[in-house]
């Protein structure tokens, strides 16, 4: 049961913690409450068994625990008394639902994302609340000091609370001055999924799975262009989701996945988005990273693939976004299409900038271009500097494989 429990928590948890934030009112009340139910749930379900509605049960229970904790509050102070009065006017039938029509996780994002919150904060307590990353993964992720991280947090929580910002969507009037900044949210959801950023996972399904789902109905809401690329990048990413890990859980590169694995159905709806995203008057960063994904899934093997149409593709993301994550992304299409020595020249420019030098995937890179280089040595010292950077236990496994192999060959010369 331990097991189940834990793998609930993983899956359901976030969408628990949404909808006990609506009823709540509060975040750092709902997420108390989330870990009561959780409690709860481990000393009642090994001896009750599992509730038919788990996610429902966790509501409930959570909702209860909170209202018990105001009510003991409440006895030493008189202004608690209107919240305990209120958390008792919820509509339960509500709760057993669990899909109410404007839906919570989708609130959530809207609260975490209102205009007077600042922009960084609203990353940092998006990736927190829906995604329930620490601060110090997402400090890891975003190159910042985890108390840098836990501020930012704490001042979105306060402004929410002081500002009285209403947990809703708004209304179709307002969607798009908010649409950027949401689209940022669930981009940033999907690619937690999509490559984890630690844990014994190549990719999370649960978050993958729910930022499609976010997608899908942030686009009935709002049906926009930069929705349309968004969605499809993340169908074209997800359908080759079961081809990039093995039966043993370790990692398969993009050359060599099996492609009979990757999800028709996703590239067909995928690529059929991607085109009328294409269509429109301006075409966003998303859509852009949807044609590069579509290159990809439209050809049956990697030596088909049109490197330099890719590289064409981050050329103009570049000119778009600039970022040192985009250079170094353009410089593996680069390698691709013209040789490792060119890609190892334009990654140790990044790197000589001070860029990336806590990104391990940019080292990753760089070791496979001397690789490819002939340059065992060097190679083995840059996939060591990857490794000590990297917190995903595949990718670590991989980048322990690469060592060991130009280590045995050199060994053997």
């Amino acid at each position: 049961m331990e097991s189940v429990i834990d793998e609930i928590y993983r899956t359901q948890s976030r969408r628990v913690l949404a909808t006990l934030i609506r009823l709540l009112g509060d975040f750092d009340r709902a997420e108390e409450a989330l870990h009561d139910a959780f409690a709860a749930a481990a000393r009642t379900w090994p001896v009750d068994g599992l509730p038919d509605n788990p996610s429902a049960w966790l509501v409930s229970t959570g909702r209860f625990k909170a209202i018990d904790t105001i009510r003991r509050r409440a006895r030493f102070d008189a202004s608690q008394h209107h919240i305990e009065d209120s958390l008792y006017t919820v509509d339960t039938t509500e709760i057993g639902d669990m899909e109410p029509i404007e839906d919570d996780m989708l609130r959530l994002i809207f609260t975490c994302c209102h205009p007077a919150i600042p922009s960084d904060a609203q990353t940092a307590m998006a990736l927190r609340e829906i995604c329930g990353l620490t601060t110090e993964e997402i400090a890891h992720a975003f190159l910042v000091p985890a108390p840098t991280v836990a501020q930012r947090i704490v001042r979105a929580k306060n402004r929410i609370r002081s500002a009285n910002i209403p947990y809703e969507v708004p209304g179709r009037e307002a969607l798009p001055q908010r649409l950027d900044q949401v689209l940022h949210v669930i981009y940033l959801v999907f690619n937690e999924g999509y490559s984890a950023s630690s844990g014994d996972d190549v990719v999370r399904a649960d978050l993958t799975a729910e930022a499609i789902r976010l997608a899908r109905l942030l686009l009935a809401l709002l049906p926009h262009p930069d929705a349309r690329g968004l969605l499809a990048l993340m169908l074209l990413q997800d359908s080759r989701r079961l081809a990039r890990s093995n039966e043993q859980g370790s990692l398969v590169l993009l050359a060599d996945q099996d492609r009979s694995r990757w999800d028709r159905a996703k590239i067909s709806e995928g690529l059929g988005l991607l085109a009328e995203a294409m269509r429109a008057a301006e075409i966003s960063t998303y859509t852009l990273q949807a044609a590069i994904a579509a290159e990809h899934a439209k050809v049956s093997s990697a030596e088909e693939t049109d490197w330099r149409r890719i590289a064409l593709y981050y050329d103009l993301l570049l000119a778009a976004q600039p970022s040192a994550i985009v250079e170094l992304n353009r410089a593996v299409a680069i390698a691709m299409a013209e040789g490792p020595a060119k890609g190892l020249d334009l990654v140790d420019a990044i790197l000589r900038r001070q860029k990336l030098q806590a990104y391990h995937l940019a080292h990753s890179a760089r070791a496979d271009f001397l690789r490819r280089l002939g340059r065992a040595e060097e190679a083995i010292a840059a996939y060591r500097t990857a490794l000590s950077l990297c917190r995903q236990e595949p990718e670590q496994a991989f980048l322990r494989k690469r060592i060991s192999e130009l280590a045995a060959a050199s060994e053997r010369q």
